[in-house]
């Protein structure tokens, strides 16, 4: 057979160079505008994906970062090795004064870094980063300002394990700071170390995923906030721990992937009927690749994404957990892997035009008789000149709209590798 048989293998659309430590975790914000990237030494880049540069960089933890997330669209959330997890407001106003210098450049430790609006004690010794949802239990009533607030800002729930018991989980409620529920370790499954973690609320019904280091993964409920959490469902598909979990879009199931080469999609209680059957999980596959983290479901819910410990990023149907595509570039393992918002993605407002023709600009010309001929010519030149600055400025404004919003419709795949890069991939 020839080689032109073979069609070429993949290549990322572009990597981004600036980390000097192992990057741990990546995500998109502010409707694909951005990406963050964390690393083992603390240190977070906030890119900019139209230009690909570098818009803020400071050093959140004082050790390796486990997870990063966003709380609204100026609000970024991350969860270190220190045993903090920390929310830090980063708007247009702290971009602009906080460095951009790269750690690979190794800037000072000093340099400035965004608002510090809470900081929480929690236990990272299960190297299981935190989970959060948007808290939509029932609210105590609450004063005018934190009204005001809550409405660019709803209060959200925080998962992470217990402080005391490895085995157990703690919901905090943010901003108020406050621990809003315990789940115990289970007594009657050895479990060992909570290593991932999924939570959502719905109306009265909070919902919590745990896997765990024995491979099990569990399903908890709380169906009024005075009331203790039930464990309804309950599951072994691994033999190996568990390293990562997505929940589906249409949030009717939930993805495992551990340290062995099993991949599994289990059901969630809130699909009417599905409880009166059997507990069990609908699909468990064997991949014959052992150690895939990082899963990432894309928000169309069609397809997710693993990071290998073999350096290969892995594909996968999320109906039928086929294997879709294999991306190979970074040349040791990856961590983390992330998709771009493509379900909702808002376009670029502007009150400029995107096209705007010389002739389309007004210009007054109102000449008196007893003006001089010279002093027309002379206006004459000045609105010329001040149609072709105009003009010029309306170009170059075109096309950053332009770059702003292919990034934001780009079906972005980002990953994150031990290498200290960032791969972004452009696929399905």
């Amino acid at each position: 057979m020839s080689s032109e048989s073979f069609p070429p293998p993949l290549q990322p659309s572009f990597v981004l160079r600036g980390h000097s430590a192992q990057v741990h975790a990546v995500h998109f914000l502010k409707n694909n505008t951005r990406l963050l990237t964390a690393d083992a030494e603390g240190w977070l880049v906030s890119w900019s994906l139209a230009s690909k540069r570098p818009v803020a960089v400071w050093k959140a933890h004082d050790d390796a970062i486990l997870g990063i997330g966003s709380w609204g669209h100026d609000r970024i959330i991350t969860h270190g090795r220190d045993s903090k997890l920390a929310v830090w407001q980063l708007g247009p106003d702290e971009e602009a004064s906080i460095g951009k210098t790269l750690p690979t450049n190794k800037p000072p430790i000093t340099t400035a870094h965004p608002w510090l609006l809470h900081m929480l004690t929690v236990n990272t010794l299960n190297f299981c980063q935190f989970a959060m949802c948007l808290d939509d239990m029932p609210q105590p009533s609450t004063p005018h300002a934190a009204i005001e607030d809550s409405k660019h800002h709803p209060p959200i729930l925080v998962a992470v394990p217990n402080t005391m018991d490895s085995g157990g989980i703690d919901i905090y409620q943010l901003p108020t700071q406050t621990r809003a529920a315990v789940i115990h370790a289970d007594r009657d499954i050895t479990t060992g170390m909570v290593m991932a973690l999924i939570i959502q609320a719905e109306s009265a019904r909070l919902q919590v995923v745990a896997g765990y280091e024995s491979g099990h993964t569990m399903v908890f409920v709380q169906s009024d906030p005075c009331a203790p959490f039930q464990r309804l469902y309950a599951a072994q598909s691994h033999s190996q721990p568990i390293l990562s979990m997505a929940i589906l879009p249409s949030r009717d199931g939930f993805l495992s992937s551990s340290a062995d080469a099993v991949i599994a999609k289990h059901p969630l209680p809130v699909v009417p009927g599905v409880w009166k059957t059997e507990l069990k999980p609908f699909k468990v596959i064997k991949t014959k690749h052992s150690g895939q983290q990082g899963l990432d479901v894309r928000s169309d819910g069609r397809i997710f994404a693993t990071a290998g410990w073999d350096a290969r990023v892995r594909v996968y149907s999320c109906k039928t957990l086929k294997e879709l595509a294999v991306l190979k570039w970074h040349k040791v393992g990856c961590y983390a892997t992330a998709f771009a918002e493509i379900a909702e993605c808002c376009p670029i407002k502007t009150e400029v035009k995107l096209q705007i023709k010389q002739e389309e600009v007004p210009i007054k010309r109102e000449v008196e008789e007893d003006v001089p001929i010279i002093k027309q010519e002379e206006d004459e030149a000045a609105n010329q000149d001040e149609g072709a600055l105009t003009h010029q400025a309306s170009a170059v404004t075109t096309v950053q709209q332009r770059r702003e919003s292919k990034a934001q419709s780009t079906h972005w795949l980002a990953v994150a590798s031990k290498d200290g890069k960032v791969s972004l991939w452009d696929i399905y």
